[in-house]
């Protein structure tokens, strides 16, 4: 698709609940645009069940403002809302930000300019690069950090900064990609990102500047829980090439990027795997144990968090790593990944036991980063075990050659 000389820009501003934010910054938005702004561009505000006065106000917007539109979504989910009003929409690059305008408006243009150009297909905002200016809490610095981290080793990505609510894709391009994308949530922004980079297309990074709004009504432990769920499914429909891929690099032209190097399985295979199930695997036993910590001594916390982590972990590697499918099986090998992770929890309980023998009223962070380290020492371990034992006698497990995590070396 070429783009045109002016494209048209529509700018998704999804709400639920937002009374109080929407009809200020929606007006001050819409006085940069009409301002500041070389595109010309339209502002849909996109209300995704509120039960408070949102769609009243948004309404009244939409009477009040030019180049304002509205549109009622009677279900929530951010994620639903952005594919329901860019799969509808006639304009040739499609945008988003969060209606408390966190991100510096100044950053719109050079978000924009690429995808105009025809020089990037996907433009995100971050503010995880050099040159972002970024005033926010400790907790969700650590948190953001960290799920990109998680990102990068479960899923091979190399964009910078998955959820900043500030992202721009074109029209054709989203046209392909969104009928893919199932997550309807927060987890909505990974999954396009995901198959965008896979599909070999360039991603744009602006660096913004961001403030923290302090009002913000993410739920973080419910995010979380939901963004690891996504993970493990995106993973398993790449490792199980459930995405048709291929298809969208003849589509976009793009099928010479792939580096066929990098499309190998085989015992290799079997550890990126691995090593995917247990970066979920560790993160989902260290917010079990900070949450149980809070009501049961420390061993009794690291016991209940690792058994349940320990028939997860089993429950993935059988079907992800190993290929076992069927219930043929399942009880022996979940009885041999306890015992596999008997040999985990004599690790960590040790080094829990030493830990509090030198330190008698040690932090809480420092325990989950003693216990998280002598996870890491028993993965080893459990994957040996596992190979040679736990799902040694189970039924066939393929062997063939067939891409596991393909990389493209678009420059992102």
């Amino acid at each position: 698709m070429q783009i045109p000389a002016h494209p048209r820009v529509e700018i998704v501003v999804p709400v639920r609940n937002e009374e109080t934010d929407l009809g200020p910054n929606i007006r001050r938005l819409r006085a940069f645009l009409d301002s500041s702004f070389p595109f010309p561009a339209v502002v849909c505000i996109a209300d995704n069940g509120s039960t408070d006065g949102t769609w009243s106000i948004a309404s009244d917007l939409t009477a009040e403002l030019a180049g304002v539109r509205a549109v009622r979504i009677d279900q929530p989910g951010r994620g639903r809302a952005l594919n329901e009003v860019w799969s509808a929409s006639d304009a040739d690059i499609l945008a988003y930000m969060d209606v408390d305008l966190s991100t510096h408006l100044n950053a719109l243009l050079p978000l924009i300019a690429p995808l105009a150009a025809g020089h990037s297909d996907v433009a995100i905002g971050t503010r995880l690069a050099r040159g972002s200016r970024v005033v926010r809490q400790p907790k969700r610095e650590v948190i953001s950090r960290g799920y990109n981290l998680l990102l990068h080793g479960a899923l091979g990505t190399h964009f910078s900064d998955a959820q900043c609510g500030f992202k721009a894709i074109r029209a054709d391009v989203a046209k392909h990609l969104l009928p893919l994308v199932q997550d309807t949530s927060w987890f909505f922004d990974t999954e396009l990102l995901v198959l965008a980079e896979r599909a070999g297309l360039r991603i744009h990074e602006v660096p913004v500047d961001w403030i923290d709004d302090l009002d913000s009504r993410v739920a973080i432990a419910k995010t979380v829980s939901e963004d690891l769920r996504g993970i493990a499914r995106v993973g398993t429909d790449l490792a199980r090439s459930r995405i048709p891929l291929e298809s969208l690099r003849e589509t976009f032209g793009r099928a010479d990027l792939v580096d066929p190097a990098a499309a190998k399985a085989g015992l290799l295979g079997r550890l990126v795997r691995f090593g995917f199930v247990g970066v979920l695997s560790t993160i989902a036993y260290a917010l079990l144990y900070l949450v149980l910590r809070g009501v049961v001594p420390a061993q009794t916390a690291n016991v209940l968090a690792l058994l349940v982590t320990a028939i997860g972990n089993t429950a993935l590697n059988r079907r992800l790593t190993f290929g076992v499918s069927g219930r043929s099986g399942r009880l022996k090998h979940q009885l041999r990944g306890l015992v596999a992770f008997g040999i985990g929890w004599s690790l960590t309980a040790s080094s829990l036991w030493l830990l509090h023998a030198v330190v008698p009223v040690p932090e809480r962070w420092l325990e989950i980063g003693i216990l998280t380290l002598a996870n890491l020492v028993a993965t080893v371990v459990r994957f040996s075990l596992f190979q040679a034992w736990v799902f040694s006698s189970g039924p066939a497990i393929p062997v063939t050659d067939k891409p596991v995590l393909v990389e493209t070396r678009s420059t992102l």
